[in-house]
């Protein structure tokens, strides 16, 4: 297994930082803090699955640096259109972390009222549309709304997210295509963590590199380390200022590792090499980051440890509230389907 190349070698300096990121100490401190709680997290969730308390859980461990280096790059006029694993992009930006559990449980709080699956969260007041299962659809949505930004001529940038799998699906291939033709605002994100579900990168495309794949629709494709929140900021940072300027759509391959199943529902050991798990560990992106900010003296244990109790007590609140809430009406299930009848109703 072989690390993505970062774009700049790892220690970053001090002097490295102030060219790149004026405000890094704030922002990579703060980016911590959401890694960590995203972490947090997916532990207590994939927990509960598992004792049966939540029906489904698609943990995001290991792509914690993409989620928040792209967050960290956004403004309130874009669109995200995520894939499974961006939970904690709409979080960091301001989904409240209750409406969200509240979701995970499908109780009576759910804004879809438990009739979404469990991990497909809606976050409508911070422009994050629904997540899907069906592999790519989410691509050409994210094309269409870009189509009607430029139509009416608003800002914002719509970005797609979706894992390798997904660019050998139709969608990937008409959403690239129609997006390059009609220069639309778009940024794609393929987070490549090595696997889709159980079958392997090499064995999904003959490219040496997934960013590769946007040449052939006349986009701009860079492949950037997935696994250093430093790298994924820049590259995304710069990459929306250009699209921002009128250059048109491209595409980001952000390489990173699986480090956990796929979703509760999956046993990756009857598919994955028995070291693998081991091997993903090493290019974990919270301790890298958090050894990053300890080694340019951002991050003093008495700060590192209050940012992991602070997460374990913010999830775990959420948690305690959420499961207290009673399930939805079933009764509820008819509300929201038809239109009140009425003059031009049913």
């Amino acid at each position: 297994m072989t690390a993505a190349p970062p774009l700049l070698a790892l220690p970053y300096t001090v002097p490295e930082l102030d060219g790149l990121w004026p405000e890094w100490r704030t922002g990579l401190v703060d980016g911590y803090r959401w890694m960590v709680l995203g972490r947090a997290l997916d532990r207590r969730m994939l927990g509960l699955q598992r004792q049966g308390r939540v029906g489904f859980y698609g943990p995001a461990t290991g792509q914690e640096a993409v989620s928040i280096g792209v967050a960290l790059a956004l403004t309130t006029a874009d669109w995200v259109f995520p894939g499974l694993r961006e939970q904690l992009l709409m979080l960091a930006r301001g989904h409240p972390m209750g409406t969200y559990v509240d979701h995970l449980f499908a109780n009576d709080r759910d804004p879809a009222r438990g009739r979404q699956m469990p991990c497909h969260p809606t976050g409508r007041d911070v422009r994050y549309v629904s997540m899907s299962s069906v592999i790519g659809t989410q691509i050409t949505q994210a094309v269409g709304l870009a189509y009607g930004l430029k139509l009416r001529h608003e800002p914002g940038v719509s970005l797609a997210f979706f894992g390798d799998g997904a660019t050998s699906a139709n969608d990937f291939h008409a959403g690239l295509n129609f997006a390059g033709v009609f220069g639309l605002p778009v940024l794609f994100c393929c987070t490549n963590n090595q696997w889709a579900i159980s079958v392997p990168v090499d064995r999904q495309s003959h490219v040496k590199e997934l960013a590769q794949k946007a040449v052939a629709y006349g986009l701009p494709g860079h492949r950037v380390d997935g696994t250093d929140l430093v790298a994924v900021h820049i590259a995304v940072r710069d990459a929306l200022a250009r699209i921002r300027s009128g250059a048109g759509p491209e595409l980001l391959e952000f390489v990173l590792y699986r480090m956990t199943p796929h979703s509760s529902s999956d046993d990756p050991t009857r598919y994955q090499a028995t070291d693998w798990a081991s091997q993903a560990r090493v290019h974990d992106p919270v301790p890298r980051v958090e050894a990053l900010l300890q080694t340019l003296g951002a991050l003093p244990d008495a700060l590192r440890e209050e940012i992991g109790r602070t997460a374990d007590e913010i999830v775990k609140a959420a948690i305690a509230d959420a499961e207290a809430i009673p399930q939805p009406d079933p009764a509820s299930l008819f509300t929201d389907v038809l239109a009140p009848k009425g003059p031009g109703g049913p």
